[in-house]
């Protein structure tokens, strides 16, 4: 699980506390919130008090006890995901201007800067968009997530407004830089802008 964790982009971390000896679900947790801050849901047949307190002051995000209906513990895995996705990485919170790979994101002026200092125009929307993912720096979010963050409404199937803006700031982008853009589609998940490639 460290590995993985450290090596690989994880959505969130589903940990159940049944674990012999010195291993035990609490020292791993403890031992992840140490590591990274990756969503944390809890699982258990353990239901006192005093474990759920512990799970939380360990860093829990959520804590479900056994035995439990598959459907909801899946509504709890997104409603994790979900407010996970509202929240910048701490390192990006409080800057006003986000770097990746060269490129500078100017949160005050609203204005976006190649590599090559070139002033790359943004529509309100492009730049709302590229804002919230570059506030959550190698985070993936789904069309759902990037819809009611960035127009603040519901997502439904047939939506590509989102598919457009990733287009056009696609467009945008890699006319300055060869090679492309640094902003990513997750097969299956969402997209997601990159530090590095």
């Amino acid at each position: 699980m460290a590995r993985a964790v450290a090596n690989e982009a994880v959505d969130l971390v589903l940990l159940d506390l049944a674990f012999p000896g010195s291993d035990d679900g609490f020292n791993l947790a403890r031992g992840l919130r140490g590591q990274c801050s990756v969503p944390l849901i809890l699982l258990t047949a353990r239901g006192g008090t005093t474990d759920k307190v512990v799970g939380f002051e360990l860093g829990a995000d959520d804590y479900v006890t056994k035995p439990f209906e598959p459907k909801e513990l899946l509504a709890r895995i997104r409603a994790v995901l979900r407010r996970a996705a509202y929240e910048p990485i701490p390192e990006q919170r409080d800057s006003t201007i986000i770097t990746f790979g060269g490129w500078r994101l100017d949160l005050t002026t609203r204005r976006l800067f190649s590599p090559r200092d070139a002033d790359i125009r943004l529509t309100s929307q492009e730049f709302k968009f590229l804002s919230t993912l570059a506030l959550r720096l190698g985070r993936t979010l789904s069309r759902e997530q990037l819809v009611d963050l960035v127009a603040n409404r519901r997502w439904n199937p047939y939506d590509r407004s989102i598919d457009i803006l990733v287009s056009k700031i696609r467009q945008k982008m890699g006319d300055f830089v060869p090679g492309g853009t640094w902003l990513k589609t997750v097969r299956g998940h969402g997209y997601v802008l990159v530090a590095e490639r």
